[in-house]
């Protein structure tokens, strides 16, 4: 079966670690990059010993099966709308869009060209997220009763994660980088949501990123949420998202480690046997029309409405 072509706008931090992930795949194969600051596009074609292209122009005409986004969320809707011209699939980094709006003109474009659409959430295609859904689907946990998401970051920007926008308000911050992630886990689990109450803590400096936010809601079916996040405190960081049934209570601790607490039993880490299959063969079998799981456009619009619910 020929190779999927990948073509990447954006070679940040996060697009480098999808380059070495696409160079891992033996089903991909990338045949551009594209990088608006030209020192860094450089760096990476030399390091990488890839094609660069010199214009968005030049990136299209080597026809990619799919183009990856990893731009600022402000540039997505535009570069969504013109990969569809060029008739590409599109996988977007997270956030889908800079807000709802943005994101509904990403939706519509992608269906009108009839493109196949993916987010970049790499969660569902962990072992400890796919060990999670098993276990709610199997009603061993018993009743869920509640969905804890708690982020706490010593830092914001994360140390490893410096650049001009991710600190900024009006683009970066947790709940753009960070709450995605957990929200389209959370409707993947539980289907739609929404919150009854919150509330998103800025400092005085308008240019900068919410410190903290707290929120309460329920799904749909009843279930309640609690959702807490704050930056710039004296502890390391912890990501915890907790499924509390009325048997076990199983938490996603730090994106990758699963850990089962039964009554009266202290907490012991799930060893994970599950292999589950990667985003990249997920965007290669929908190419080859094989039955994949992605996560569309229309999905991660429906988790650009909540974060833009929080952001206000």
């Amino acid at each position: 079966m020929k190779k999927t072509s990948f073509a990447i706008i954006g070679t940040g931090i996060v697009g480098e670690r999808i380059i070495n992930q696409l160079l891992a795949n033996s089903n991909c194969e990338i045949i551009c990059i594209f990088d608006e600051h030209q020192e860094r596009l450089i760096e990476i074609q030399e390091k990488y010993q890839l094609s660069a292209a010199s214009s968005l122009d030049d990136l299209f005409g080597t026809k990619p099966d799919w183009v990856y986004i990893g731009t600022p969320p402000n540039s997505h809707a535009q570069l969504a709308e013109l990969a569809s011209h060029h008739g590409c699939h599109i996988l977007s980094e997270k956030p889908l869009a800079h807000d709802v709006e943005s994101g509904e003109k990403m939706v519509e474009a992608t269906r009108n060209a009839n493109a196949l659409t993916a987010m970049h959430f790499p969660l569902m295609y962990s072992p400890a997220i796919q060990t999670l859904m098993d276990e709610v689907a199997s009603g061993t946990m018993g009743d869920i009763i509640r969905v804890e998401l708690q982020t706490y970051f010593p830092h914001w920007p994360r140390k490893w994660q410096q650049n001009p926008w991710i600190g900024s308000r009006a683009q970066g911050g947790f709940i753009r980088e960070v709450f995605p992630h957990y929200f389209q886990i959370m409707y993947r689990l539980f289907g739609n949501f929404s919150f009854s109450a919150h509330q998103t803590i800025y400092p005085e400096d308008q240019n900068l990123c919410e410190i903290g936010s707290n929120a309460i809601g329920k799904t749909d079916t009843g279930i309640p949420i609690l959702i807490n996040g704050l930056s710039g405190i004296g502890q390391e960081e912890n990501l915890m998202f907790k499924v509390f049934g009325t048997k076990k209570v199983m938490t996603i601790k730090n994106w990758s480690e699963l850990w089962l607490s039964e009554i009266d039993q202290p907490a012991s880490q799930v060893s994970l046997k599950v292999s589950p299959k990667s985003l990249w063969d997920a965007c290669h079998d929908a190419q080859n029309g094989i039955e994949a799981t992605l996560v569309s456009f229309e999905e991660g619009l429906i988790v650009q409405k909540w974060i833009d619910e929080l952001l206000t």
